[in-house]
């Protein structure tokens, strides 16, 4: 028989038992969209990670405290205080530093944050008026630090639009007193939503002048009375000057710190933090789609176990069969047809359905997470091939035996 033959064959008898061949199909149905949608899912947000950063800029350096560092570039804090406002204010100087444009320190704290009835904790973060370019944030009103702030520790505060919904609502906070630690500051601004997905976070932070938040929110104090920084960001003049930058700063570094063996600090680039969350999100992608594989192995024994039931319900007709001339070859060959069948009819109504749920849920909002989806092709063909190569390795046992069903004995069962 040719393969129209085959297939036919197949259908004819599958669709003899049309409700339990409908069953069987909507378990690799399911396997598949499952596959497809949290793939999507899962590219999306690498999508959305890898856009965010690189909307920060290629030409960043990160400076952190400590030979080792943790908690990623956003917020990261080394293993030692050993930075200072100083060593930032040395780093901008475009003497010392000709291919550095920008340079933004940072000081993380916690703060209670309380308006009226209203109250929350919060990261409360120390800046400089440099901040808002170098990390390429917008207002959504009001105005930002400036370097008056910065100089008379002023107590003024920038909201991240998720803490200024949650202590005003639909108000505009410009120009309200807010308490943090019991300290009474001024709101100035308000700063545009960096939307859901991992950089949510953002929106839920309150910005104040560096020297404010290290001399009246922060609990540590150096011996030398230098105001400590946990992250210095700095901004190349181009992307082509990043390793000579990098050079210039470490070098500047190890003659403030009088450093003769290890470094006390740590840079990064923008590309190699780059390069290693792409090699984190492909990690969690393909995580997502083995999740998805186990209902795609799940309905593969779904197929198995329908085709050893029809192998004993159609024994007789294997018997007749062989009996007219049929080999084992042409039995083995109509039961793996059908399991085959079964598979791929199965996968592509699953592509049809998670394509479906991929586009469903793109920009969706459910429980508070904004979702994002990316399909692509290579997904489509990953998950027909993976229902085939099922419907074939669970097939394989129930046409191997029906394919080994001795004539006579076929003939004699009831």
């Amino acid at each position: 028989m040719n393969l129209l033959d085959i297939a036919n064959s197949a259908l004819t008898s599958l669709w003899a038992n049309k409700l339990r061949s409908s069953l069987t199909v909507l378990g690799i149905v399911i396997g598949v969209a499952a596959v497809i949608s949290l793939m999507s899912i899962g590219r999306g947000a690498q999508a959305s990670i890898t856009e965010r950063i690189q909307s920060l800029g290629t030409n960043l350096l990160f400076v952190q405290p400590g030979a080792t560092s943790f908690g990623g570039i956003f917020f990261g804090q080394g293993s030692a205080s050993t930075l200072t406002l100083d060593d930032a204010y040395a780093i901008s100087d475009p003497t010392a530093i000709p291919s550095v444009s920008a340079v933004a320190p940072e000081l993380s704290t916690f703060g209670d944050i309380v308006f009226g009835r209203e109250n929350t904790s919060t990261q409360v973060l120390g800046v400089t008026t440099e901040y808002l370019d170098v990390r390429n944030l917008e207002l959504s009103t009001g105005g930002f630090i400036s370097q008056g702030h910065v100089t008379n520790r002023s107590e003024v505060a920038v909201l991240g639009s998720f803490t200024s919904e949650t202590l005003f609502g639909l108000r505009d906070p410009v120009g309200q007193t807010i308490r943090i630690n019991d300290r009474r500051f001024t709101v100035i601004g308000v700063l545009d939503s960096e939307g859901g997905g991992p950089f949510g976070q953002l929106d839920d932070q309150i910005l104040v002048p560096i020297t404010t938040a290290y001399y009246r929110l922060a609990s540590e104090r150096t011996t030398q009375g230098d105001v400590t920084v946990n992250l210095i960001s700095v901004q190349v003049e181009d992307e082509d000057l990043m390793d000579q930058a990098e050079g210039e700063i470490a070098t500047l570094l190890r003659l403030r710190h009088r450093l003769t063996s290890e470094d006390d600090f740590t840079i990064n680039n923008q590309q190699d933090t780059l390069e290693t969350l792409e090699e984190t999100t492909d990690t969690f992608v393909m995580f997502l789609g083995a999740i998805a594989g186990i209902s795609l192995l799940v309905g593969g024994i779904g197929i198995m176990n329908i085709m050893l039931v029809s192998v004993t319900e159609r024994t007789r007709e294997i018997g007749i069969r062989k009996a007219m001339g049929a080999t084992r070859r042409d039995i083995l060959v109509q039961f793996m047809s059908e399991a085959i069948v079964l598979s791929i009819g199965g996968g592509g109504i699953g592509v049809l359905a998670g394509i479906a749920l991929s586009r469903l849920i793109d920009g969706r909002t459910l429980l508070g997470q904004n979702f994002e989806t990316v399909f692509s092709g290579d997904i489509v063909v990953l998950a027909l091939f993976v229902s085939a190569a099922i419907g074939l390795f669970f097939g394989i046992y129930p046409a191997v035996r029906a394919a080994r069903q001795h004539p006579i004995d076929a003939l004699r069962y009831e």
